[in-house]
């Protein structure tokens, strides 16, 4: 393809290519979740799916543990019922053989030559070490699987629920995922690379998600990167991103989305003749019809002289697709806030991150983003700050914005708390802020005074931890009451803490809410970070009924990948063990697990805040 066309390919969603080399500074990653029988990804109007490809055959290497895949601990979130899920799972590691579409015939060139033609042999990449985060940009070594079997960690990326209850463990596995890795034994490293970016999809991470599906260059596609790569490209916004891959993906797939993908790409790169004559082509096959054709329709119309303009209405859609999400964000259309009930949250913290939906639509979505870690607390002040200075934006988001503002300069710290009070809902006594909230605030609770009797200590300390500042809410200590919520965060995200605390000292806590439930995430916390003696453990573990030394295959996996120093299965593994929405179905006796098998690999920061996190969420 010429430069020109190239060039023109991509000015479609060129915003959101613009962050995909921020993959780890964004803390800082449908309700096809965690499923395993294969579907087409294709949406409603695309006729019967066609044939499932596999995993590309890799040859066993010598070395490798055999492990069994443990069973997930819970049930993983699900979408509405009736729902088909914003993304279908990946094919099958066997292949089922369907008769496939006959595609429009269409001269293509093999791809394999096409890119050995464009790229000289010192500039491919090897399919041995994958990934686009370095350690500098916040990945994990490239070693984090080392040892392991491959074929046991993408059984496990495949089982994982998404999004998890813990902001700060998919921060954690959003950096893993994201990372330059090793490929492990057994697996391709192609298919490896799909599974993260199919699992960081999941997550809601479609910027990281695309990131690692182009860390692999196009003549190693494998059919499951193939089919991965379209939903990131959707996820993203992005069509123009299929177009280097779409004649290879036909063949490889023989998915009928990439029919509509040649189309699509034939108007970008300014060819409106022969993209109208595969529409024209694939509407007789009804290899489309509906919105989902009036959406290619209207990407094709957008290309250079596309002379066309269509009006999309979604009248009579009833659910939310990747298809129908990815066109409509590509040419402006906007999603009804109705269909994102239809789909999983995913699509919500995809909606975040695309620098084409207008900002004051992007506002909500970003906090829930934020709340779960795929916005910073950082983005998400900078995106208030965007709404302070633009004209005619929602009254709310104005007011957050005028509120934000004075929480960091207001002319004094009761001014400034004020602010904050406003921000977490303070007026409504008795209702506890949103988590999205505390992120936003992290940094102006980081700049208040440590002083005695701030009311709402507990919520200055876990905001300021939302972000890290373990240091900064550390300074806390001495103005906030021993037993209280503050004080028992602090205990847990205290950097510095040499000692150990008493069992008095423990049985003193007795936090907000469900008090018995926070003692005994306390408890855990505690005892996995190694500050509590190993009497006080076994007493408290038998008072508080948190059984610690049971056994089981999760227990088993865990332990093990900890011992070997596995930084890449612990985490997958910590994800498998929070196979539930929120924080209060998380058992105490795997808080301890992941906790203290994080911390002997070597993440004891990243456990620290995971179990300060749950007191100030349970």
């Amino acid at each position: 393809m010429p430069t020109s066309a190239r060039t023109r390919v991509r000015l479609l969603a060129r915003g959101a290519a613009l962050t995909a080399i921020a993959v780890a500074a964004v803390p800082a990653f449908t309700s096809a979740i965690g499923q395993e029988r294969p579907e087409s990804i294709l949406p409603p109007g695309f006729g019967e799916p066609a044939s499932q490809p596999a995993a590309r055959p890799t040859p066993a290497r010598t070395g490798a543990s055999t492990a069994p895949v443990p069973a997930a601990s819970g049930t993983p979130a699900s979408g509405p019922a009736g729902g088909t899920g914003m993304v279908q799972p990946l094919p099958s590691d066997t292949p089922t053989p369907v008769a496939s579409a006959t595609p429009t015939p269409v001269a293509t060139i093999d791809p394999s030559v096409l890119a050995q033609y464009e790229m000289p042999a010192f500039a491919r990449r090897s399919l041995d070490r994958v990934g686009p985060a370095g350690v500098r940009e916040g990945g994990l070594e490239a070693n984090a699987f080392a040892g392991a079997d491959g074929r046991f960690a993408e059984a496990l990326m495949r089982r994982v629920g998404a999004p998890l209850p813990s902001r700060w463990l998919s921060i954690l596995l959003r950096r893993t995922l994201a990372a330059q890795l090793d490929t492990p034994e057994h697996v391709d490293g192609a298919d490896f690379a799909a599974e993260r970016a199919w699992l960081l999809l999941r997550m809601g991470e479609s910027v990281a998600a695309r990131a690692v599906a182009q860390s692999v260059d196009n003549a190693n596609y494998t059919p499951k990167l193939y089919q991965v790569a379209m939903n990131t490209a959707l996820a993203t916004g992005d069509p123009g991103e299929l177009c280097g891959i779409a004649d290879a993906g036909l063949a490889a797939t023989h998915e009928r989305g990439w029919t509509m993908a040649q189309a699509m790409c034939a108007a970008l790169a300014a060819e409106p003749g022969r993209a109208k004559t595969l529409l024209a082509a694939a509407k007789r096959r009804n290899v489309a019809s509906g919105i989902d054709y009036q959406l290619a329709q209207k990407v094709v119309g957008a290309g250079p002289d596309g002379g066309q303009a269509v009006t999309i209405e979604w009248a009579g859609v009833d659910v939310l697709t990747a298809w129908r999400f990815g066109l409509a964000i590509a040419t402006g259309v906007t999603v009804p806030d109705a269909l994102f009930a239809t789909t999983g949250q995913q699509a919500r913290y995809w909606y975040a991150l695309s620098p084409s939906v207008p900002l004051g639509d992007r506002v909500p979505y970003a906090e829930a983003a934020a709340g779960q870690g795929v916005l910073s607390s950082a983005a998400l002040v900078d995106l208030y700050g965007a709404v302070d200075a633009a004209n005619d934006m929602p009254s709310g988001a104005a007011a957050a914005a005028n509120d934000l503002r004075a929480a960091y300069v207001g002319n004094d710290v009761d001014t400034r708390l004020a602010a904050m009070r406003r921000l977490w809902g303070g007026d409504n006594k008795g209702t506890e802020p949103s988590y999205a909230r505390l992120v936003l605030t992290a940094r102006a609770a980081g700049r208040l005074p440590a002083r005695l009797g701030v009311e709402d200590a507990r919520y200055v300390v876990a905001s300021m931890l939302t972000a890290g500042l373990d240091r900064t809410a550390t300074r806390w200590r001495p103005a906030v009451e021993e037993g209280g919520d503050a004080w028992a965060m602090i205990a847990l995200a205290d950097p510095d803490m040499t000692g150990q605390l008493s069992y008095r000292q423990l049985s003193s806590y007795v936090g907000r809410g469900d008090a018995a439930l926070k003692q005994r995430l306390f408890f855990a916390g505690l005892a996995g970070l190694g500050r509590l003696s190993a009497d006080d453990i076994e007493r408290a573990a038998k008072a508080l009924d948190v059984r610690i030394g049971a056994e089981n295959t999760w227990t088993r996996a865990i332990d093990r990948a900890a011992a070997d120093g596995q930084q890449g299965m612990v985490v997958v593994l910590a994800a498998i063990g929070m196979q539930t929405p929120r924080w209060d179905g998380v058992p105490p006796a795997m808080l301890y697990r992941i906790v203290g098998a994080l911390r002997a690999v070597g993440l004891e920061g990243e456990a620290r805040m995971i179990a300060a996190e749950a007191l100030a969420r349970a």
